[in-house]
């Protein structure tokens, strides 16, 4: 899945000028206090709003900027080193996925005067202990063969070249089992881009997350990235073909789903959106009032 780390860096002096004329630019987005605030961030999460009820205050949000444009917002866990959930927006794609693109990092977890936009790993990887306590950097993934990196905005999700290099952040991923990410989570995103592509007639809001618990990578001995349990995605799309066939249309405008993180019992299970908040509420430390769409995705008019 993942094309040789060699593809996946620039050089140093480009990194080293990279991140010693961060701080001259003007800082847009990247890391956040509020979405809403952010430029154009908001334009991802189903009317302005992003997921709530999430209890845990260590939590950092990213507008995911990526060439001076904000692409989609994350909810990141700086002490596990992964991505909570990604917010975005679907665009109708034909599923190719692009493997030329470098891996990157998010310089504002690291320093809140870095540049705001997502950037490539540094050729040098004693330059990635500069930024490796806040988020995961490549060596995290090196030596893991069984697991994957798993895209919670996935390339396949989107159509503009510039749209597709920015999922692949480091802070867009999670270690997935490998027969998991190579089977029932990619049949299911196939699954979801199909159902999008041809009977959504709108836009169409994505939200992708995980529960925590369990495994964790380690490296020289420290615990590095936690390995989600549980994969989880829900769309709402409010403007669908009401001609589609009924096995399909019962799925809008809302649907979601979840599927264990593992070799075996993985497969993904389609659910409603109320069943699927449930499961997450047992699973995550979030409060009553949970919901992943404003309004349950149904529209105010």
């Amino acid at each position: 899945m993942t094309p040789a780390s060699a593809s996946r860096v620039v050089s140093l002096a480009a990194a080293l000028t990279v991140l010693a004329s961060a701080g001259l630019r003007g800082v847009q987005a990247g890391v956040v206090s509020d979405f809403n605030h952010a430029e154009r961030c908001k334009d991802s999460l189903y009317m302005g709003t992003p997921p709530r009820g999430y209890l845990s205050s260590g939590f950092k949000k990213i507008c995911q900027r990526y060439e001076d444009k904000p692409r989609y917002a994350t909810m990141y866990d700086p002490r596990r080193h992964i991505p909570i959930y990604s917010a975005y927006t679907f665009k109708k794609s034909d599923g190719e996925k692009k493997v030329d693109f470098p891996w990157m990092f998010e310089p504002q977890l690291a320093s809140e005067k870095s540049s705001s936009n997502m950037e490539p790993f540094p050729q040098s990887t004693s330059m990635h202990m500069n930024f490796e306590d806040t988020q995961a950097v490549l060596e995290d993934y090196a030596d893991v063969v069984q697991y994957e990196r798993g895209q919670l905005n996935p390339d396949e999700h989107q159509a503009d070249p510039l749209d597709k290099a920015s999922t692949y952040s480091l802070t867009n991923v999670v270690p997935q089992i490998r027969e998991f990410n190579l089977g029932p989570w990619a049949e299911h995103q196939d699954i979801i881009r199909k159902r999008l592509n041809n009977y959504c007639r709108g836009k169409a809001h994505v939200v992708t997350g995980v529960t925590t618990s369990g495994h964790t990578i380690r490296r020289n001995n420290m615990d590095r990235v936690a390995v989600p349990e549980y994969m989880w995605s829900a769309y709402c799309c409010t403007e669908f073909d009401q001609n589609a066939p009924y096995f399909v249309r019962y799925k809008f405008p809302v649907f979601g789903a979840y599927g264990l993180n593992d070799r075996v019992n993985n497969q993904m299970v389609e659910v409603p959106l109320k069943n699927l908040e449930k499961f997450l509420k047992g699973r995550m430390d979030v409060d009553k009032n949970f919901q992943i769409f404003y309004n349950d995705c149904v529209p105010d008019n």
